[in-house]
């Protein structure tokens, strides 16, 4: 199935993980230019996308980061995500001068443990009236 590309950066994230919720409130609070987009893995929507860049939906080891046409997972999108935020966050990006190899372990290690460290929810997040717009729920009109 091809889907119509989504606006970009567009990041899919596991909507009942805490950790990656909180990683979302964070960013729509640091993102006031409203440049980043996104998407919970448990929708209908985020389901086609995971599986469409060979991620499990129901076991999601990384979230993505649609960005200039690429999906980008673990480290390489958290870097791509400081990036577009800009300064100061986008400073953090010098972690990208690690060997990827060491950045993706503690971006798998912190991803094993997510539900343990930080908790997860019965239910997807759900954005608030001002936030929702931000949210893509629905693919794209191709």
């Amino acid at each position: 199935m091809t889907l119509a590309p989504p606006p970009e950066p567009l990041w899919l994230f596991d909507g009942v993980c805490n950790f990656c919720s909180g990683s979302v409130q964070t960013v729509l609070a640091i993102d006031r230019k409203g440049i980043v987009w996104f998407t919970p893995i448990q929708s209908d929507y985020g389901r086609q996308l995971a599986l469409a860049h060979g991620l499990d939906p129901d076991d999601p080891a990384s979230f993505l980061l649609i960005d200039g046409g690429r999906a980008l997972e673990k480290s390489a999108a958290v870097l791509a995500l400081l990036r577009r935020l800009g300064a100061p966050w986008s400073w953090l990006a010098v972690i990208g001068v690690l060997p990827e190899t060491w950045r993706d372990a503690v971006y798998d290690w912190i991803a094993a443990n997510r539900y343990r460290l930080m908790g997860k929810k019965a239910t997807c997040m759900v954005p608030t009236p001002a936030q929702r717009a931000r949210f893509v729920l629905e693919p794209p009109a191709a």
